[in-house]
């Protein structure tokens, strides 16, 4: 009966500040895992997919640094006080982070400590540098937004290189690759134009200091991305100097 009351009086502000609190308590004592940080906050990041447990093996170190993650997609489409899950959980996991993110659709109200919110398109350049500029360095960027194959790439062309050297870009929900409606496909797996295989071709761009092309001019991603790791529906892409020598090929060529 009091929930019922409470729904029906309290302003859309008042609940969420109740909301904000009762998580609070939930998450106590809870910081460090992420599949239960999922669930009080009730984003589908655990259980609907599990990306979490991949979350965890890879943001541990950068726990209590003092980082800026930037999220695209806040959740809840064109409802301006639903979405925004997965911040408050990104939020209570980086206890010194901030945490910023952008959507098409208007999300301010959702915004509070340590949590900002940006309106505009993932595939807007110059939207997304000047988010950049006012952000500072960011050292995770995580794309949950449209999952379309086509934006998902130009993000990260767009992103990946404003990023900071030691950054970890992460792409979600990569079985758009296989969906027509997203601009993907089940029968062409070959499809340059899907995000899976986009990414593909970056396993290579690790080795390229192996490629026997007389006068092979590396790409700005040849000598930025590090390491990649594929899991089901997720990629982690880290970035750095792929400097590292081959034993064998120098100016590519082989020696004898």
């Amino acid at each position: 009966m009091l929930k019922k009351i409470l729904k029906e009086k309290l302003s859309w502000k008042s609940k969420h500040k109740l909301s904000n609190f009762r998580d609070k308590i939930k998450a106590f004592g809870k910081g460090g895992d992420l599949n239960e940080l999922a669930k009080i906050y009730e984003t589908d990041k655990y259980g609907s997919h599990y990306y979490t447990p991949h979350y965890m093996a890879h943001f541990k170190k950068l726990r209590y640094k003092r980082l800026n993650l930037l999220e695209i997609g806040v959740g809840g489409y064109e409802e301006a006080y639903e979405g925004g899950a997965s911040l408050r959980m990104w939020k209570k996991y980086f206890p010194f982070g901030n945490i910023y993110s952008i959507d098409i659709y208007d999300k301010s109200a959702l915004q509070e400590n340590r949590i900002t919110i940006f309106k505009g398109s993932q595939t807007d350049e110059d939207f997304i540098k000047k988010v950049v500029n006012k952000i500072g360095e960011l050292d995770i960027i995580i794309d949950d937004g449209s999952h379309k194959n086509e934006h998902v790439i130009k993000t990260f062309e767009i992103l990946f290189p404003l990023m900071k050297d030691g950054g970890i870009y992460v792409v979600e929900d990569t079985q758009t690759s296989y969906w027509k409606e997203y601009g993907g496909s089940s029968e062409e797996l070959k499809s340059a134009n899907t995000t899976m295989n986009y990414f593909k071709q970056f396993a290579d761009s690790l080795n390229y200091q192996e490629f026997l092309i007389p006068d092979y001019e590396p790409t700005y991603f040849d000598k930025k991305i590090v390491s990649l790791h594929f899991y089901h529906n997720l990629i982690f892409i880290y970035k750095g100097d792929n400097d590292e020598k081959s034993n064998m090929v120098v100016n590519y060529k082989l020696q004898d």
